[in-house]
């Protein structure tokens, strides 16, 4: 999958709608992001997800960029905005703990399924990583606690994936990101969020 670098708002770029978060109050970072991709198109009329590590919550956008639900999320264990570029013949429980990163930058998102057949978001395919229901873990993982806590580092405990309670999941995921293509942005953690971002997203494609 490909990921693209933004930044702040380019001045080239027509200022439309602002995004709907109703009630809800998010981080700077989230609603800057929301923002330019609303103004920019960037999202292709395309449902969206923002994922904002630094508070571990995702954020769910119909394609007008009305939010239709955050919620806390767990994460990639390790902090650290740079996948694997490489993951071919490895299996995502083989990662060590270090690797277990939820990388930051944009991604063309679609549903599908695992391996157990389970309904998921595949945000980054090629990595295995997915937003996908709370499933069964060791006990002293404390998965559901962990959803629970207000604390963003207790979060931190996944193979990279992005992990919502099954309600949230089956609400909202499902309905919008779970039926089409969307695109999902992870916000960076180790950098402030405008090094992610490049003026021009036609001239600053990369690959993680």
């Amino acid at each position: 999958m490909a990921a693209v670098c933004l930044s702040v708002l380019a001045t080239s770029v027509q200022a439309g709608p602002g995004a709907d978060f109703g009630g809800e109050t998010p981080s700077d970072d989230t609603r800057q992001m929301a923002e330019w991709v609303l103004a920019s198109a960037d999202h292709q009329g395309q449902p969206f997800a923002i994922v904002d590590k630094k508070d571990a919550r995702l954020f769910v956008f119909s394609a007008n960029g009305r939010l239709l639900g955050a919620t806390p999320a767990l994460l990639g264990q390790a902090p650290g905005d740079q996948g694997l570029s490489d993951m071919e013949g490895r299996a995502p429980a083989q990662l060590l703990p270090a690797e277990r990163t939820t990388p930051a930058g944009r991604f063309a998102s679609e549903p599908g399924h695992n391996l157990q057949g389970e309904a998921v978001v595949w945000f980054n395919y090629e990595a295995a990583l997915a937003i996908h229901r709370l499933r069964p873990a060791p006990a002293q993982e404390r998965r559901p606690q962990r959803l629970l806590s207000d604390t963003p580092n207790d979060n931190r405990i996944s193979l990279g994936c992005v992990i919502v309670a099954p309600s949230f999941f089956d609400a909202v995921v499902a309905p919008v990101l779970g039926r089409q293509r969307g695109v999902v942005y992870v916000l960076p953690e180790t950098r402030p969020v405008q090094s992610l971002f490049g003026q021009d997203r036609r001239l600053a494609l990369l690959k993680l």
